[in-house]
């Protein structure tokens, strides 16, 4: 039986009906590509999931790995570890908060979620949290709960507690304008109606992707984090920032944070951390409210809390970050993005919308520009349409992530301007297919 026929017959693919399946074998990862069994090359335009911000192996990270296998492959969390340590310390110094911070490591960006859920509940007193319709948490039951879309219905009944608004959505307004100050004003306005009704004295925390991830990589409107900023200060109410997709230079800063300059109490990272070469996340919790473990029993841990492989693999990527300059690079990667996408979007009816931030955007496919029909719908399967348009990038090896009708463009930060304009040329192609097909 060949590998392909043995992952088909015994692995189980997250998210997917199975029998429909037909994806590359992949073997191999050089920079920013990846590499099928029979050595065809897929620019990875998504960074995986929006993870390997560093691109697929490198050096320094994937020595640090080999290093630390030879010495200590497993400590248990209860214990100290020299790797632990000097990762945390780095953490906390690119951390947004002059105090610095505290670091809770996980082994994902779900688990960080759910334990960020815990330490809100522990640290409050309160028992209600908050979070937007339009977001992905984590695939667990405490983060399915805090998840605003379709992947959280196979959790239902959700762990109870975790309550939802709308947040702005300018291309698709939920608050009916088309004016950003408008959408942000009756955004706020609808988040304070919901606490009011919900008792704000009974809600512990609100959750929020700064930059909105797989449902559409959608940058709020100016003012609305610091209005949310204002209003949980206003009823005592922790502000939780997921940057499980937008740390780690995604956004052309260390965290997005500092690049939107509203500061969180708490901050939720995985994916980029390690560049995604060993599964690592973590709770980021300001100095002022972690202090308050001193004394009181953190009641969170996992077998793999800060696992020394895991841990040893983010020194090495944090520092190839910073020697590297790659936590500022993805503006440069913005304005490449910006210029490239932009131009697809003047030659192409069915993109709607270009939108992002630093290295992280998306193309909002739409049947009409003018009644703005999604190509797929949302919380459903990807059309036909959709799953065409991803066949064929594959055949011209290009690597696009594709959620609802949304394609995200999140390269690595190391993409090369000369290889970011062959895969927009292999876009650009498949798209022109895709209009050929539908006229």
């Amino acid at each position: 039986m060949d590998l392909y026929t043995l992952h088909k017959a015994h692995v189980l693919t997250p998210w997917s009906a199975q029998a429909a399946l037909n994806p590359p074998l992949i073997v191999r990862g050089e920079g920013a590509y990846l590499v099928d069994q029979e050595g065809k090359r897929y620019l990875d335009l998504t960074s995986g999931l929006v993870a390997v911000n560093l691109g697929h192996g490198h050096p320094r990270v994937v020595r640090a790995i080999q290093e630390q296998a030879q010495t200590l492959c497993y400590a248990p969390p209860s214990f100290f570890h020299d790797k632990r340590a000097l990762l945390a310390r780095r953490l906390s110094e690119l951390s947004p908060w002059p105090e610095g911070a505290r670091v809770f490591f996980t082994p994902s960006g779900t688990e960080a979620n759910e334990d960020a859920l815990k330490m809100v509940r522990t640290l409050t007193g309160r028992f209600k949290v908050l979070a937007a319709y339009r977001s992905f948490h984590g695939s667990t039951h405490g983060s399915s709960a805090l998840t605003g879309e379709n992947r959280r219905f196979a959790a239902e009944p959700a762990v109870p507690g975790a309550l939802h608004f709308f947040a702005p959505y300018p291309y698709r307004s939920p608050f009916y304008t088309l004016d950003p100050k408008e959408e942000v004003a009756r955004a706020l306005d609808h988040l304070e109606r919901v606490l009011l009704h919900e008792d704000p004295a009974r809600v512990a925390a609100i959750f929020l992707e700064p930059v909105v991830g797989s449902n559409g990589v959608i940058v709020y409107p100016e003012g609305y984090l610091e209005g949310v900023r204002r209003i949980a200060d206003r009823y005592g109410i922790l502000l939780v920032f997921d940057e499980v997709m937008t740390g780690f230079g995604r956004t052309g800063a260390p965290f997005a944070a500092q690049r939107l300059g509203v500061l969180p109490d708490l901050i939720t990272f995985a994916k980029g951390v390690t560049s995604a070469y060993v599964p690592l996340g973590g709770v980021l919790v300001r100095e002022g409210l972690a202090r308050r473990f001193d004394q009181e029993v953190l009641w969170a841990g996992h077998t793999y809390s800060g696992h020394p492989l895991a841990v040893a693999a983010g020194l090495a990527a944090v520092e190839a970050y910073l020697e590297e300059g790659l936590f500022e690079r993805g503006r440069l990667l913005e304005s490449w993005l910006k210029e490239g996408l932009g131009a697809l979007w003047q030659k192409h009816p069915f993109i709607g919308e270009v939108r992002g931030l630093g290295a992280f955007f998306a193309l909002e496919l739409v049947k009409d520009r003018s009644t703005k029909e999604p190509l797929s719908p949302w919380h459903a399967p990807l059309s036909p349409a959709m799953q065409g348009l991803v066949r064929a990038l594959l055949r011209e090896g290009v690597y696009v992530m594709a959620k609802h009708n949304i394609l995200i463009i999140a390269p690595p930060l190391t993409l090369k301007e000369a290889e970011l304009e062959a895969g927009l040329a292999a876009l650009d192609r498949a798209l022109r297919g895709l209009e050929v097909e539908a006229g």
